[in-house]
């Protein structure tokens, strides 16, 4: 059953200079928060499966060459223990290196990690095949998470191909053969298999995250979805955390330049409310939205390959949004999703 009743979600309060210094309790989403110097490596929440997950976490979406291990191996020493990873970005083998390396080198213990990756598209009928694949790249012997990436499954291409068919008419190629319930029969044979530990899904709306709860016999710990500021999603988070489903920010910063350079579209990082939130709290605007998140019970992934950024989005534990601001905030949302992949796909999937 998930733990989401009758657990306690730890957030610290502040002293007059703006530092923690004690602990409040709030009954909520089975997060706990410890005040202590090392908080980045603790801070965890609960999971349904029963496994611990960090509240924050690395995404090395668009992570590349030589530069992956530098920041992954900086990302351990300064505490980071989430890496967010997917078969889709092609830098499995990059990140298992890294983490092979920080673990030999006695940086790091493999219990202490916590990796995810997720099942591209083209491999929804092959579940088991990819997990393997995938771990085989990342040099582990389980998952702590495997996600379904995108509730759509297209024409199988090949284990590791992971290619997107588009079609004579400009269309994606998607499979009309494949169901979803099928694809999670092979998500759970996973954790019967000891491949994984949690399983769960990606970009899932509201009413796709029912039905897997109604089909499901292990419920999908996770929904990791686009939220942020200028697109909130209350219903769908409220209704993933009142069943028991951990909900985590792929977009937590709106997709910053990525987003903008793919998909043209608009960061809230420019936001003239949320600066002005930054420059009252002495924190940056990516701080801010990040510590929203988080106050809201939502775990955040922001992806960064620069080293002071990682360190930035670290530094998140040490302060607390009044409930006047979390309220200025949530006035903000303008409904404005940035991840499109419909620009390549030819079709909105999200209609």
């Amino acid at each position: 059953m998930a733990m989401i009743q009758n657990n306690v979600f730890q957030m610290p309060t502040m002293g007059h200079n703006g530092i923690s210094n004690k602990v409040i309790s709030h009954n909520n989403n089975g997060f706990h928060i410890p005040i202590i110097n090392d908080y980045l490596r603790t801070s965890s929440v609960t999971l349904s499966s029963g496994f611990k997950m960090p509240v924050v976490g690395l995404g090395v979406f668009r992570v590349e060459g030589k530069g992956m291990k530098e920041l992954i191996i900086h990302a351990i020493k300064i505490g980071y223990r989430h890496f967010d990873c997917a078969a889709k970005y092609q830098n499995e083998e990059e990140l298992g290196d890294a983490i092979a390396e920080a673990i030999q080198r006695g940086l790091v213990k493999r219990e202490e990690l916590f990796i995810t990756t997720k099942l591209w598209n083209s491999d929804h009928g092959y579940a088991l095949e990819a997990c393997k694949d995938s771990l085989r790249k990342l040099r582990l012997d389980y998952l702590d998470l495997y996600l379904v990436h995108f509730p759509v499954p297209t024409k199988f291409t090949g284990i590791g191909k992971l290619k997107s068919v588009i079609g004579e008419d400009g269309i994606l190629d998607i499979d009309t053969n494949i169901s979803l319930e099928s694809t999670w029969r092979g998500m759970e044979d996973l954790v019967s298999k000891g491949l994984v530990r949690s399983i769960g899904i990606s970009n899932y709306s509201l009413l796709l995250t029912r039905d897997c709860l109604a089909y499901a016999k292990i419920r999908p710990a996770v929904n990791q979805i686009e939220t942020h500021p200028y697109f909130q999603r209350a219903s769908l988070v409220k209704f993933c955390q009142k069943h028991g489903i951990c909900v985590t920010a792929h977009t937590p910063l709106g997709g910053s330049v990525a987003n903008t350079e793919m998909f043209g579209s608009v960061s809230c990082l420019d936001d003239p409310v949320l600066m002005g939130l930054a420059d009252k709290y002495k924190k940056s605007v990516a701080q801010i939205i990040l510590r929203w998140n988080i106050q809201r019970n939502v775990t955040v992934i922001p992806k960064t390959s620069k080293l002071e950024r990682l360190d930035q989005n670290s530094h998140v534990f040490d302060f607390e949004l009044t409930k006047e601001d979390m309220d200025l905030i949530k006035s903000l949302d303008q409904n404005q999703r940035t991840n499109l992949p419909g620009k390549y796909w030819g079709v909105d999937i999200y209609q």
